[in-house]
C-alpha cells in the first residue's frame, strides 16, 4: 500500500505541476486565433513543452499503476492532484482560495484516506 501510495502522489504531482506549466504557458500567449503567428508562438512556448512532459510522466505512472492495482481503488486517488492545484495556485499563483473550497480540499483528503484505510 505505501508503494501505491507514493506512486499515486508522485503522479498527482505531476498530473498538477503539467497543469502549472499550461496556466504559465497560455499566459505568455495573445488572445487565441486561427493563424500562423499564433501557432507559430505555441511552438517555441517553453512552458507548454513542460506541460505535456509533465502530463506524459504521469501517464507513464499511471499505466503501471492501474495494471497492478484495482481501478476502483485508484482512480479515486487521482483526485489528491486537486489539493496540489489548490496549493499551487495559493503558492505559484497567489490566487486567494476561499474557505469553502478548502473545506473541499479537507474532504478530497479525508475519502483519499478512507480508500487507503480500505484497501
Amino acid at each position: 500500500m505505501f508503494k501505491l501510495i507514493c506512486l499515486s502522489l508522485l503522479q498527482c504531482a505531476f498530473l498538477a505541476s503539467g497543469q502549472v506549466f499550461l496556466k504559465f504557458a497560455m499566459q505568455r500567449m495573445d488572445k487565441f486565433s486561427w493563424t500562423w503567428k499564433f501557432f507559430s508562438a505555441l511552438m517555441v512556448n517553453w512552458p507548454l513543452l513542460a506541460s505535456g512532459l509533465s502530463m506524459v510522466a504521469a501517464s507513464l505512472i499511471w499505466f503501471h499503476i492501474i495494471k497492478h492495482n484495482d481501478l476502483s481503488l485508484v482512480y479515486p486517488m487521482i483526485s489528491l492532484s486537486y489539493i496540489f492545484g489548490t496549493v499551487a495556485a495559493v503558492f505559484i499563483f497567489h490566487e486567494t482560495v476561499p474557505l469553502v473550497r478548502w473545506l473541499g480540499v479537507l474532504f478530497i483528503m479525508i475519502g483519499v484516506a478512507f480508500l487507503a484505510k480500505s484497501a
